[in-house]
């Protein structure tokens, strides 16, 4: 290695700045640490290179946790939104989802105006080449011009481009997305340092000039009238504006004739990629071959900003050479003389098993390295955004002696994205699904503030102003439904005929205001003509009054399983113990104990190939294990 010179003396370094290094780099340096965030190129910070929105289901709860923590995803989608759009409406409130279409430009550029001005915080362009240690400590990081950066934490979040190649047909590109330079040379510091890396794969549609695209023969899907802020902070009035809509559309069957016909030049079929995709986000491809019965795919075109042309085609995600591309996607009704802008394709890149890391996302064997987003094995900028606020957070708390924030399945989505990567075992690009939260009727989206603010407040990411606000709603709900539970009404002309318009049964005996916001059919708002002494609330104290008395035999009964889950998580399990002492362990479960290192019985359960007769073994072993 040529002789090093000292460019700068930090707390942390924070390695690419994609929606996990831009959250990580913001929550060290706003709890008060030099903090430098290194980008390959400054243009690319905050950048969306897939479909550019933010939110879906269960990805919008993920959002909304950032938010209530004190991050700026949610701030910043709400700022540059072109459509917001609240989801699964139709089901309860455990899976609505908040989805906002992005212009992908004005995100980059507001996220680095926030990135600049926020204090203790330097933006700097090159590619980190090694990371230093010393008797198992980071201590610095080294650029590709030699410049050492001593630090006492670098957390790692290189998304994608970790030896980067994108491919479509027989062409391959050595570099990272969007046609912007790989990094090179991390991945072999890594590997000297002990840390497992394999490859993973994903995709993106081409990019499409809306001249060429007829929407008259697609179905508009317009934005909420209403709109729904992602940040707590902010208010539905302030960031109303004039949305524009998405298309739907469908494939057919010639779309997927030319597919079938053309798999032997696709790279995915032919083993010239070696990555591993993601099962839930697969190529139009892959859905072809893997769903053969199906006639028709759904395929929505959506603007990429108020600036440009260009439009995503989401749901055509695809490795095909480019002449194979352009015939299948003019067979789609609407796209019949569409004009590619940028050519569909396929990412591998490394990056590691999660296992290696602790749950508070720093690795095991080496102190003050941290990690976090894609680089983790997982997919989507939202759950790396989640990754990156927790490592910052746990950076700073590392180097302040502070105690970690870690948060468990029953506090947040956040809680089950961590605690899934690092405890179960994954071969393909993980994606939160609302399905993975065992209690999600207790972590909705619109409760997300309640649950995490203190958390938020604690680690100094949230202004004295906001929780001093916090506390105030907080109060007003519960004060709200104290009052609500002792008003009774009694079958009065004015009530029922009230009921009866609303298509709810009348009443013929008295009944408290509760249960009678808790019919299917009725909510707490539709009930104020009849409850004259209602106080003047806000919209989101209303709406949590409502759910909160609606669902209130559900969420106790979730409550007592969450009792039965905090007991088991309360069992400790020694750092040092010694897993070739527990007698009666299947080789497996041995292997899987060694290798996760499981902070306590509840994390030991949900190991993958781990079962309850082994997880008995472990608890009679530490019944009479002495420290």
């Amino acid at each position: 290695m040529e002789k090093l010179y000292t460019a700068d003396e930090v707390d942390v370094c924070v390695i690419g700045a994609g929606h996990a290094g831009c959250e990580a780099a913001l929550a060290a340096a706003r709890m008060g640490l030099k903090t430098i965030l290194f980008a390959l190129n400054l243009d690319s910070i905050a950048m969306m290179p897939c479909n550019p929105h933010i939110g879906g289901s269960s990805k919008g709860h993920l959002v909304r946790e950032i938010d209530a923590l004190g991050g700026e995803m949610g701030k910043n989608i709400d700022k540059t939104y072109l459509q917001i759009k609240m989801l699964n409406t139709g089901k309860g409130p455990a899976v609505y989802s908040l989805r906002a279409q992005a212009d992908k430009s004005k995100y980059h550029t507001e996220m680095k105006k926030v990135l600049e001005n926020t204090e203790n915080l330097l933006i700097r362009q090159g590619e980190i080449v090694d990371i230093l240690t010393e008797d198992g400590k980071v201590t610095g990081v080294v650029s590709e011009s030699n410049a050492l950066y001593k630090c006492k934490a670098a957390i790692i979040c290189s998304g994608t481009y970790l030896q980067a190649r994108c491919l479509y047909g027989d062409t391959i590109i050595e570099s990272g997305p969007n046609g912007l330079r790989r990094s090179e040379k991390l991945s072999d510091c890594l590997k000297r340092l002990g840390i497992k890396l394999f490859r993973y794969k994903t995709g993106t549609p081409a990019r499409v000039d809306a001249k060429t695209v007829d929407i008259s023969k697609m179905k508009a899907q317009p934005g909420d009238e209403k709109v729904i802020p992602f940040s707590f902070e902010d208010i539905d009035k302030n960031i109303e504006k004039p949305q524009y809509d998405c298309y739907l559309t469908y494939t057919n069957e010639k779309t997927h004739e030319i597919i079938r016909a053309n798999l032997d030049r696709s790279p995915l079929y032919s083993g010239v990629i070696e990555g591993t995709g993601p099962r839930y986000c697969p190529s139009i491809e892959d859905k072809v071959v893997r769903f053969a019965d199906k006639t028709q795919h759904q395929i929505f075109v959506e603007p990429e900003g108020e600036d440009t042309n260009e439009m995503y085609i989401q749901g055509m995600s695809s490795s095909l050479p480019e002449d194979v591309q352009i015939a299948m996607y003019r067979t789609i009704p609407g796209l019949e003389n569409v004009k590619f802008t940028r050519t569909a394709y396929a990412i591998e890149y490394d990056c590691i098993d999660a296992n290696q890391l602790k749950l508070t996302l720093e690795f095991k064997n080496i102190h003050g390295l941290f990690s976090a987003g894609q680089f983790n094995g997982t997919s989507g900028y939202e759950e790396a955004a989640a990754q990156g606020i927790i490592s910052g957070i746990n950076a700073a708390a590392y180097i302040k002696g502070r105690e970690p924030l870690v948060l468990d399945r029953s506090e947040a989505y956040i809680g089950v994205l961590i605690d899934d990567i690092i405890t179960k075992e994954s071969r393909e690009p993980y994606r939160m699904m609302t399905s993975r939260a065992e209690y999600r009727l207790l972590l909705r989206q619109d409760n997300a503030d309640l649950r995490l603010t203190e958390y938020g407040y604690k680690y100094g990411l949230i202004s004295q102003e906001r929780y001093d606000k916090f506390i105030a709603k907080k109060e007003a709900i519960e004060k709200e439904i104290k009052r609500v539970s002792k008003i009774n009404f009694g079958p009065t002309d004015e009530v029922n005929n009230l009921l009866k318009s609303l298509g709810s049964s009348p009443l013929s005996t008295g009944i408290n205001m509760g249960d009678i916001i808790k019919r299917p059919e009725i909510t707490y708002d539709m009930l104020a003509p009849i409850d004259k002494e209602r106080p003047e609330l806000s919209d989101e104290v209303r709406e949590q009054v409502n759910i909160q008395i609606k669902y209130e035999g559900y969420i106790a009964r979730q409550m007592k399983q969450v009792e039965s889950f905090k007991k088991l998580e309360a069992k400790k399990i020694p750092e040092e113990l010694d897993y070739d002492e527990v007698m009666g362990l299947r080789i497996e479960a041995r292997q899987k104990f060694k290798l996760v290192k499981p902070v306590n019985i509840g994390q030991a359960s949900r190991i993958s190939g781990v079962s309850p007769a082994d997880v008995n073994m472990l608890l009679v072993y530490m019944n009479g294990y002495k420290q």
